[in-house]
């Protein structure tokens, strides 16, 4: 691994922060910025599998178009010229949208940006393409679909987490500074883990989520991947805001989550579970790496105390379930009339939701209701909670299986009960594969969610590290 202490850099930034003080300076431009991404995939991408569409043209254009308002004296915020990428479940103008599937009408994203989207542009963001993920935002890729498999830039051979599976590898692989995800049992924080950046899931309802193809409507979030926790604020303050256009965005004031980063955890109280006994995959290594982790936090001020997550397994089931059943509902039609176009994975999760009864739905959302109430509880003594990520490293693509990812991930639990959720960089195996720490917030509270990753980045450095098979870009 190389750090960013370790990089004699021109032109070339691990984060977001950083370009656009850069960018501020004069010691960059937007167009120096895309063109240096895309030299980047050019280098890396046919291994990596982060890009299903690029859009060098309309990028390099719009990049000049920020340089210009730059030069002009307008300055649209932190994302003003900034590469961004788009997981290909969420519209974009430039291209149709596939959600990797032969499946999904082409003319679906017709209806142009998504609202997130839409937001990125009008804050001065370059859009620089689609990037890969399991179909529908669900099932493995398929080597007999035309579409890329996304690969782990820490390890080819393995996993990048899914289903934000593009966006979390490009920005490790640095295609782009920043990237949407979507989020329904852990697909932002599960390539966030396997990739070692930052990936947060805000609030349900926070960020709207029209314009993307639904996996599962009430366990679905999309939100910001990059580098750090400070890179997830400026995007979380574009992307959040109630939209008429999806009936479940919540019309709530957004915070200047910014302001939120003193860098300091002076007084805040922060609840343990390292759920070490939750999971058959834990590397004997992340016992001492969280331990650390939890040194950093109280280090920079915080109290940590032992909390016990309740409903752990019932939670995490009624994840599942929903993750069945909702996707069913969706899929079922095409499924009758399209079983071979879907990939194998892919078709034969869906159709696992055919074998939910009805009350063992409407069970599920019971459980979700009184876990809400319960976690709610939990947060009366403290403000935020800590868990790992995930309870070993990226895992091999030739043994990967469904039960193996939801049994090693600590992330389906809080898609239950829709709690902001953010997973920071915060070690390594002995193998050499990063590991994820989940910092967890109230409903709505972000900032503080935001506040807290970004004072352990500050003390330490995990999320500026880059892998081998990339280190080169950067010693340019």
């Amino acid at each position: 691994m190389t750090s960013l202490s370790q990089l004699e850099a021109v032109h070339v930034f691990l984060t977001i922060t950083d370009a656009a003080a850069a960018l501020r300076a004069g010691e960059t431009t937007s167009v120096e910025l895309v063109r240096a991404a895309f030299d980047a995939t050019d280098a890396h991408d046919e291994r990596v599998g982060a890009y299903i569409t690029r859009f060098d043209e309309a990028a390099l254009a719009a990049a000049a178009t920020a340089d210009a308002e730059l030069a002009a004296g307008v300055d649209r915020g932190p994302l003003h010229g900034i590469p961004i990428g788009v997981k290909d479940v969420i519209a974009t103008d430039e291209a149709t949208t596939t959600a990797q599937s032969l499946v999904l009408d082409r003319s679906w994203g017709d209806r142009g940006d998504a609202p997130v989207v839409a937001r990125l542009r009008a804050a001065g963001a370059v859009i620089t393409g689609k990037t890969s993920t399991n179909e529908f935002a669900l099932g493995f890729p398929d080597p007999d679909k035309p579409f890329p498999i996304p690969r782990n830039p820490w390890d080819l051979e393995c996993y990048p987490g899914g289903s934000s599976s593009g966006t979390g590898a490009g920005v490790a692989a640095g295609m782009f500074l920043g990237g949407l995800g979507t989020d329904t049992g852990g697909s932002m924080r599960s390539p966030a883990t396997n990739c070692g950046i930052t990936a947060l899931k805000p609030t349900y309802g926070r960020v709207p989520k029209s314009g993307s193809v639904p996996l599962a409507y009430s366990y679905d979030h999309i939100g910001p991947m990059a580098r750090s926790a400070a890179d997830c604020a400026a995007m979380t303050a574009v992307l959040a805001g109630h939209d008429a256009s999806d009936p479940t965005s919540v019309d709530r004031p957004v915070e200047d989550y910014l302001t939120a980063l003193t860098g300091t955890l002076d007084g805040v109280r922060i609840g343990l579970d390292p759920l070490l006994d939750r999971s058959a995959f834990v590397v004997p290594e992340l016992s001492d790496v969280l331990t650390a982790a939890v040194d950093v936090l109280r280090s920079a001020g915080a109290t940590v105390v032992p909390v016990r997550l309740p409903l752990y397994e019932e939670l995490t089931a009624a994840t599942i379930i929903g993750m069945a059943a909702e996707p069913y509902a969706y899929h079922r039609p095409d499924l009758q009339t399209r079983w071979a176009d879907y990939c194998i994975g892919t078709r034969l999760a869906v159709s696992a939701g055919a074998l939910v009864p009805a009350g063992d739905y409407v069970q599920a959302q019971r459980v979700r209701r009184v876990g809400q109430h319960k976690v709610a509880e939990l947060f009366t003594d403290v403000d935020l909670i800590i868990t790992p990520t995930s309870a070993c490293g990226a895992m091999k693509w030739e043994t990967l299986s469904f039960a193996d990812i939801f049994n090693s991930l600590y992330t389906p639990y809080w898609n239950a009960v829709g709690n902001p959720v953010m997973s920071v960089p915060m070690g390594f195996t002995v193998d050499g594969l990063p590991l994820g720490l989940q910092i967890i917030g109230k409903p709505f509270d972000e900032a503080g969610v935001l506040g807290a990753g970004h004072a352990y980045q500050q003390r330490t450095d995990w999320h500026l590290c880059v892998p081998e098979l990339v280190s080169t870009t950067y010693n340019r």
